[in-house]
C-alpha cells in the first residue's frame, strides 16, 4: 500500500528540498532515505535534491557527513556517485524572505523550461523556526507549474493550545492535502499490515471485539537510556516522544472499524471516530517511572541513571517510562482496557501488539488452560504469532503453549524490507496520505493527553524508580493485573529461523 497510485509523470521535474539539512535528522534518516530510493530507481528520473541550511556547507561536505548512513553496498559506488551529482545546496537564514526568495530563483533554474514541475519541501526543523520558515516557503517558493508538497516532522506541538496553533498557522497558508505530518511508526511493515491482518481475514472478524477479547496490550522498550542526549528528551518525556503519538496510531488501527474504503480520507476517517470515544486521561490511569542507574550495569550508560545525565536539570520529574489504560467507550470495545506501555533503559528492545483473548468458558482441563494471544511483532523481526494451547507430545495428556508463527526472517527471508522513512517519503511523491496524520486526529489525539500532561507538569509528580535494565516499576504490573491483563511467565517465544520449505 506504501506506494499505491504511483503514476509519475515522465520527464516532470521533481524538487525535493531538505530544510534543516545540516542537522540529524537529515544526515541520518533523509539523505540516506533519498540515497536508497533514487539507488532503487523508486523516485521520477528528474528529481533534483536541494538541501537548505544556515550552515554554509559544499555538497562534498554534506556528503562527507552522510556518508557513514548511507550503507553503499559494493557494485553501488558509480550508482552512489551519480545520486550526489543530483544534488544542491544552497546556504541561507530562516527568517529572511530575501534569502527564500534567492532558493527559489534556483529552484526555478532547475526546472528549466517545463511546463509541468513538482515541488516538495521536508521540514526536519526545531519547533522555534517553522512559523517563519512556512510563511517564506507559501510567500516565496510555491511552484507555479505543479503541485507543492510539505513533509512535517514531529513534535506537531506540546499540547492541544500550541497544537492547534500550529494547525490554525498550516491551514492560513495550504491546504491539508498539500500537508504530510509524518510518523514514522505508520511506515513500518507491520503497523501496515494491520489492516490487512484484520480486514483481509475471516477468523479474525467475529472475534475482534469485547465479546471475545480480554484487553490490548500496545508495547515500546527500548534497551538504552537518554545516553547523554536527556536535555532533549527532557522537553518532551517519554508521552510525548511515544505514547500519544506512535502508539496512540497503532491502538487506532487495531480498534477502528472496517473503512468503506482505501481511500486515505475513508482510514482517517475510522481513526478519529476511535479516538472520540476514548476520555481524557488523568493520574489515576497511568503509571510513570524514571531510570537509575543500575550498579552492575555493563556500561556506563547502565550505571548511570536520568538524573545523572549532565545535560537533565536538576531534580527533573520527566518520566522516562508510561504506563496508561485507556478505554474506548463504543460497541465493539465497552470495557476492554487498551494497554499502552512505553520506556527506555528497559530489558529488551521491543514493539509490538499483543490482543488477550477471554478464559475458555467451561474449562476442564483443570486451570491448565491459558488465555489464547495474538502478537504482531513490529520489532525487532517483524512476525505475526498466535499463541495456543496443545497437548505435549508424548504418552501423558497434559497441555502446553505453543505458537502458529509467521516470522518474516523465514517466511519471506529473500524479500528487502524498506525503511519506514523509504515508504513514507515515497506516498508523498506519489500523492498518498493514508500513512500521514491529519488536523482532526492530532487535535483528538492531544484531547486526550494535554489534561494529564498538565496536570504531572504544574504538579511536579515524581515518577517511580525503577533500575536500568529491568521491566519497569513494578507497580505497572500491578495496574495491568488490576485491569485484566493476565501473565503467566510460563512462555517464550522463540522466532523461527527455519528457511520456508
Amino acid at each position: 500500500m506504501a506506494s499505491e497510485g504511483k503514476n509519475f509523470e515522465g520527464g516532470v521535474p521533481h524538487i525535493f528540498v531538505i530544510l534543516g539539512a545540516s542537522g540529524d535528522l537529515a544526515k541520518k534518516k533523509i539523505y540516506p532515505t533519498l540515497w536508497w530510493l533514487f539507488r532503487d530507481s523508486l523516485l521520477p528520473n528528474n528529481t533534483v535534491f536541494y538541501g537548505y541550511a544556515r550552515s554554509k556547507l559544499s555538497i562534498a561536505e554534506v556528503k562527507e557527513k552522510c556518508h557513514q548512513y548511507m550503507k553503499v553496498k559494493p557494485g553501488e559506488e558509480s550508482r552512489y556517485e551519480e545520486f550526489w551529482t543530483v544534488n544542491k545546496y544552497f546556504a541561507g537564514n530562516y527568517d529572511k524572505r530575501q534569502d527564500f526568495e534567492m532558493l527559489n530563483q534556483e529552484l526555478t533554474k532547475s526546472e528549466g523550461n517545463a511546463r509541468t514541475a513538482n515541488r516538495l519541501f521536508y521540514l526536519a526543523l526545531p519547533p522555534s523556526v517553522f512559523q517563519p520558515v512556512t510563511v517564506h516557503i507559501r510567500n516565496t517558493c510555491m511552484g507555479e507549474k505543479g503541485w507543492t508538497r510539505i513533509i512535517i516532522e514531529k513534535p506537531f506541538g506540546k499540547d492541544s493550545d500550541s497544537s492547534q496553533e500550529l494547525s490554525d498557522h498550516l491551514a492560513k497558508l495550504f491546504k491539508e492535502e498539500q500537508l504530510y505530518r509524518i510518523d514514522h511508526y505508520l511506515g513500518k511493515e507491520m503497523v501496515q499490515n494491520l489492516m490487512s491482518l484484520r480486514f483481509g481475514n475471516r477468523i479474525f472478524s467475529p472475534t475482534w471485539n469485547r465479546e471475545c477479547v480480554a484487553c490490548v496490550q500496545i508495547t515500546f522498550k527500548e534497551p538504552f537510556g537518554t545516553q547523554g542526549r536527556g536535555g532533549y528528551f527532557d522537553e518532551f518525556g517519554i508521552i510525548r516522544d511515544v505514547m500519544q503519538n506512535h502508539l496512540l496510531q497503532i491502538l487506532c488501527l487495531t480498534a477502528m472499524e472496517k473503512p468503506a474504503s482505501l481511500h486515505p480520507d475513508d482510514i482517517r476517517n475510522e481513526k478519529v471516530k476511535v479516538l472520540r470515544c476514548i476520555r481524557e486521561l488523568t493520574p489515576d490511569d497511568v503509571v510513570l517511572g524514571q531510570y537509575v542507574g543500575n550498579p552492575d550495569g555493563k556500561d556506563d550508560d547502565a550505571r548511570n541513571g536520568y538524573l545523572d545525565d549532565k545535560t537533565v536539570p536538576e531534580g527533573s520529574t520527566t518520566p522516562t517510562f508510561a504506563l496508561a489504560v485507556l478505554y474506548i467507550n463504543n460497541e465493539r470495545w465497552d470495557g476492554v482496557p487498551f494497554i499502552l506501555r512505553c520506556g527506555k533503559a528497559l530489558n529488551e528492545r521491543k514493539a509490538e501488539v499483543r490482543v488477550q483473548y477471554r478464559d475458555v468458558p467451561g474449562d476442564i482441563f483443570n486451570g491448565q488452560a491459558k488465555r489464547n494471544e495474538m502478537v504482531i511483532r513490529v520489532q525487532p523481526g517483524e512476525a505475526v504469532y498466535i499463541k495456543l494451547m496443545t497437548k505435549t507430545p508424548g504418552m501423558n495428556f497434559e497441555m502446553e503453549e505453543t505458537e502458529l508463527d509467521l516470522s518474516y526472517n523465514s517466511r519471506y527471508k529473500s524479500v528487502k524490507m524498506p525503511d519506514a522513512y523509504e515508504r513514507l517519503i515515497l506516498d508523498v511523491f506519489c500523492g498518498s496520505q493514508m500513512h500521514f496524520v491529519r488536523s482532526d486526529e492530532l487535535s483528538e489525539a492531544w484531547r486526550i493527553f494535554t489534561p494529564l500532561l498538565h496536570q504531572i507538569e504544574t504538579e511536579k509528580v515524581p515518577p517511580i524508580p525503577y533500575m536500568y535494565g529491568g521491566r519497569g516499576p513494578t507497580e505497572a504490573d500491578e495496574m495491568v493485573k488490576k485491569h485484566g491483563f493476565k501473565y503467566y511467565g510460563s512462555y517464550k517465544w522463540v522466532q523461527s529461523q527455519k528457511p520456508h520449505l
